[in-house]
């Protein structure tokens, strides 16, 4: 399925409720701060700073206490959720209080919030009880709600426009690549890589910045892949997932070795 956006759109808002620093890495990422990536260090040749800046779409990042800072359980969790939030189109809350979750989509209709997304990157922290009562709270509040575990896992749905714009528009969610192939000394190997959409924690520009000069051959492919996604390194658990059976972080890895492979055969294709 190919979604596309047409006319005159007002820029799409979002604003951050969260602890931890995993959503400080998708602040960071999305407002493109020149001092957030240092993986590649004096190698580092500058592929996505000045390329974008979403820093006029975020109307607000708030940090709240962390669980391990609140109570076990909260009979009034508004005492601990900001006064007020501005009008925005999409709420982002990561590294949430279970109860704070379960009350966050009440309040955010209040203030005419239209969409919460709750990236999973741990399942202890949403477990499948707590998602589906959020979902369903969501629905009966009206608003619009993706909860993509991964992160990098999120995608545009006709069903869901606003959650489709932040993919689209802002070009975060399930990384998207083009490659190109060359032949060295009788190998085969990334001669170039462009990245289209990157996973909302950044990953993904260092991961193509790695797959330079590598050899095409599956086993050497997938190993490049596997260190730079390590190296960078991913956030998401290593506790395997009762749901999927899987670590959350081999998820990770799994959808940016499958994007790898899909820009290959286009680069193929294009031969």
């Amino acid at each position: 399925m190919v979604l596309t956006l047409t006319g005159n759109l007002e820029n799409l808002t979002l604003i951050f409720i969260y602890s931890g620093e995993f959503a400080e890495r998708v602040i960071r990422n999305l407002i493109n701060d020149p001092s957030f990536c240092k993986s590649c260090g004096l190698y580092c040749d500058y592929c996505k700073y000045n390329v974008y800046s979403y820093v006029q779409n975020i109307r607000a990042a708030i940090q709240i206490p962390s669980p391990d800072q609140l109570p076990q359980f909260i009979d009034e969790p508004r005492k601990y959720l900001p006064r007020k939030v501005p009008e925005a189109d999409l709420c982002i809350a990561s590294g949430l209080h279970k109860d704070l979750l379960l009350e966050l989509p009440r309040y955010l209709r209040e203030f005419r919030v239209k969409g919460l997304i709750v990236p999973i990157e741990d399942f202890l922290e949403v477990p499948s009880g707590l998602k589906r009562q959020v979902e369903e709270e969501c629905l009966e509040q009206g608003l619009e709600s993706a909860f993509p575990k991964p992160f990098c896992s999120l995608e545009a749905e006709e069903d869901k426009p606003l959650v489709s714009r932040l993919v689209l528009e802002l070009k975060v969610g399930r990384p998207s690549l083009e490659l190109s192939v060359v032949k060295r000394g009788g190998r085969e190997v990334i001669g170039a890589a462009i990245v289209r959409r990157s996973a909302p924690c950044g990953s993904t520009w260092y991961i193509a910045r790695k797959l330079l000069g590598v050899e095409v051959r599956k086993e050497i492919l997938y190993d490049a892949i596997a260190k730079a996604h390590h190296s960078y390194p991913c956030t998401a658990t290593m506790n395997v997932d009762p749901e999927v059976k899987e670590p959350i972080l081999h998820l990770g890895g799994y959808i940016i070795r499958d994007e790898v492979e899909r820009a290959l055969r286009r680069a193929k294709e294009r031969e």
